[in-house]
């Protein structure tokens, strides 16, 4: 008989339909179990790698075949040029693409400073990738992931390249894709030097340079073989934005950027931090402002320099761009052809000095006799005409957007109407003209003088500023109180305005474009409208990148812009720039002359209801014009000729009417209330409902100022001193004629109308 095997033989035994009430589990069902789910999830995970295979091969497969319908030779060729048109759709000119303003250099001719620079900064590992870093992928997906943000991006040089050179604008993932499969077909194609030479020879560095040749000469004023480290490391991170990076634009902000890439080339252990040190150091020589390279013209250099602030920098690269600006063609030749006329004639006559045009040698400083005009169309902002100095191709510093000069009598209407505004004065009350003394905390007691030496009494305010008589304009400064003067200046954007009263004389800085822009406020019913000069930008099929929209800020009430508008009539009627008239200009029109202590600026700027006018002439480098040379004789015929040519192209002047309301006020020199049988100056004037004073005239006796005496001081609280002529009689102990014109204007002694 055999034997029974005893259950230790290890033969297997099924479990007892009562085992699981034993308590204990069978371990062989736990690994069953186990089993069956590990199956499971291997089968998803191995079923997901293939469909994501799958996915990725018939992604590659698709954009790989897209890729194949580029011409990779487009890479060796420019783009195409971006076209400017005027207001009319006429064409001015082209501004540069990459095949324009560039020389081809190979990489060999490029200092390894850059090469190190530009890699650290946007490829580090552009050597051992095929066209696509999968590293930099994963190294900017934890970066970015950690940020919270977009903090890093994974585009290889090669991607740049291809991008660029195909135009791929939209921000898509679909584009993506096609970079990847493009950079791998391009580095398949070209060697790593052919490449990383296309792409430094294609790149926009800003200013209207493309490639590193042009981006060193022009910038540095040396090939690009001899940049030293500091000026490597600045150009390659002018890449990431060149508009607001470039040293030319803000030397502050190519520092900033340069800092930034000495440190990755100090991590990459390519540089010690010794020698970031010495570089971030080291001075920095940029071309000067007057032989930077052109763009063709003022205004074709002022649209490139501008579409930075539109278009982000591949766009820009790209080219083939259709560009519509406000520019009047016919306003801008008369503009430039006038300018350099006038100013030959005024080198000519006796008393100039200044070397003339006529000996300027071609790649020397222009030191000779310069100025700038702007036209601005009062109904929307645009800029009509654009000169920056008497020839481009000697200077194409463009002196309308960049030169800052003191302005002189020309802010003295700013002054004026912020007192209409803000100090309850009225056009024909009565302001002394007579001397002033003042003086703000320690500083030196200050007396301006008048320009022709006299000083004439009490006078209507608004003879003040149709005559440009300082003393008078001194004092209506402190009737619109200087923080308000000064609030009014910062709303128009005039810049640094210092805070003592010779503001109320323009002794402070601005430029052509600036002050153009405020004057033609008084034209648009107090509002300032945006200057502009860009109206539209298209791709080549007409798609709209950009589309202007006007804006503006109110800074005047209507009334008040008219009631200077209308003063300022009078300057060219019977005031300072009477000499317009004379030249045959005869259109209804306002403005201002400005000449600057020593005869330094020359200014005009005047308006009609459509279009403001702004005229600056001067020496780069501030000296003395000549003895005489006002605003008036120097910068007023060049307006007129610009100004004339506005009445036959479109722009006819037409009156400016009071604003709705307005009626024939009878109003007190005196007190500048409403006159009565009492008042002894009465005058009447068109007045608008809002500034119409609400009581009358009680009388003054004698009259407050018909007597004149000797100046005596009087002290007024805030340590301000003042001067100048009382009546002999009707006046409190203490105070002088002055001073009670000055307290009885400021503090509406003569009405309370609002």
């Amino acid at each position: 008989m055999g034997r029974r095997k005893s259950s230790s033989s290890g033969r297997k035994t099924k479990p007892g339909p009562f085992a699981s009430l034993s308590g204990k589990k069978s371990r062989s069902g736990k690994r069953r179990r186990g089993s069956a789910i590990g199956r499971f999830f291997r089968k998803i995970f191995f079923t997901t790698l293939a469909l994501g295979f799958c996915v990725a091969l018939a992604g590659s497969l698709y954009y790989g075949f897209r890729a194949m319908q580029f011409d990779l030779e487009e890479i060796r060729e420019a783009p195409q040029r971006t076209l400017v048109y005027d207001r009319a759709g006429n064409l001015l000119g082209h501004v540069a693409g990459h095949g324009e303003n560039r020389v081809a250099v190979a990489v060999s001719e490029v200092s390894p400073h850059f090469v190190k620079a530009l890699l650290a900064r946007e490829d580090s590992r552009f050597y051992k990738h095929g066209g696509v870093d999968f590293i930099g992928v994963a190294r900017a997906v934890v970066t970015n992931l950690r940020a919270g943000g977009t903090e890093q991006g994974a585009s290889t040089l090669t991607m740049q390249l291809a991008r660029n050179t195909f135009g791929m604008r939209e921000m898509s993932l679909q584009r993506k894709f096609m970079e990847v499969a493009l950079s791998q077909r391009i580095e398949r194609q070209f060697t790593k030097d052919e490449i990383l030479a296309y792409y430094m020879n294609r790149v926009y560095f800003g200013s209207g340079l493309y490639g590193i040749e042009r981006a060193a000469q022009g910038y540095f004023m040396k090939p690009a073989a001899d940049l030293t480290l500091a000026e490597s490391s600045m150009l390659a991170g002018v890449i990431r934005g060149p508009s607001l990076l470039n040293p030319f634009r803000s030397m502050e902000n190519a520092k900033d950027i340069q800092s930034e890439v000495l440190a990755r080339l100090v991590d990459a252990d390519i540089i010690t931090a010794t020698e970031a040190t010495e570089a971030k150091s080291q001075k920095i020589s940029l071309r000067p402002p007057n032989q930077r390279l052109a763009t063709g013209s003022y205004p074709l250099q002022s649209v490139f320099d501008l579409l930075g602030d539109y278009l982000p920098p591949h766009l820009i690269e790209t080219g083939g761009l259709k560009i519509y600006t406000t520019v009047d063609s016919a306003l801008q030749t008369t503009a430039e052809k006038t300018l350099d006329r006038h100013l030959t004639t005024i080198e000519k006559r006796p008393g100039y000095k200044h070397s003339p045009r006529s000996s300027h040698q071609e790649g020397k400083d222009t030191k000779y006799l310069q100025g700038a005009v702007v036209s601005i169309d009062n109904r929307t902002g645009g800029i009509l005409a654009l000169v920056g100095g008497r020839d481009f191709g000697e200077s194409s510093y463009n002196r309308a957007y960049r030169a800052r000069r003191q302005v002189g009598s020309t802010f003295k209407p700013f002054v004026y109407a912020v007192a209409f505004d803000r100090g309850g004065l009225l056009p024909g009350a009565y302001v002394s003209d007579d001397p002033i003394r003042l003086q703000t905390g320690g500083s030196p007691a200050w007396s301006p003088k008048n320009s022709d030496g006299s000083f004439t009494g009490l006078q209507p305010a608004a003879l003040g500023l149709i005559r440009s008589r300082n003393t008078m304009s001194v004092r209506v400064g402190q009737i619109a109180g200087i923080p308000n003067v000064r609030g009014m200046a910062r709303e128009l954007k005039f810049g640094d305005i210092p805070k003592s009263p010779v503001i109320s004389l323009g002794a402070f800085e601005t430029t052509p474009v600036t002050i153009t822009s405020a004057y033609s406020t008084f034209a648009a019913k107090g509002v300032n409208l945006t200057p502009y000069l860009i109206d539209r930008i298209e791709l080549h099929d007409g798609s709209v990148l950009y589309q202007n929209e006007v804006q503006g800020r109110p800074i005047f009430p209507e009334s008040v812009s008219w009631l200077t508008s209308d003063i300022l009539s009078k300057v060219l009627d019977e005031g300072t720039a009477t000499e317009a008239r004379k030249a045959g200009y005869t259109a209804p029109a306002s403005g201002k002359t400005g000449t600057t202590n020593d005869y330094i600026d020359a200014w005009f700027v005047g308006f009609t209801d459509k279009v403001t006018t702004g005229v600056w002439v001067g020496l780069d480098q501030p000296k003395k014009i000549m003895d005489r040379g006002y605003g008036g004789t120097l910068a007023l015929p060049i307006w007129t000729e610009v100004m004339k040519t506005a009445e036959t192209a479109g722009y006819a002047g037409a009156k400016i009417p009071p604003p709705p309301g307005s009626s024939n006020t009878h109003l007190c020199r005196e007190c500048g209330l409403i006159a009565s049988n009492r008042t002894k100056f009465p005058y009447q004037m068109d007045l608008p409902a809002d500034l119409r004073p609400r009581g009358s005239c009680r009388g003054h006796g004698n009259g407050l100022f018909t007597q004149s005496q000797d100046p005596q001081p009087f002290p007024v609280p805030g340590e301000l001193l003042a001067t100048g002529s009382a009546p002999a009689s009707n006046q409190p102990t203490g105070e002088s004629g002055v001073g009670n014109a000055i307290r009885g204007i400021g503090k509406f002694i003569f009405g309370e109308r609002r």
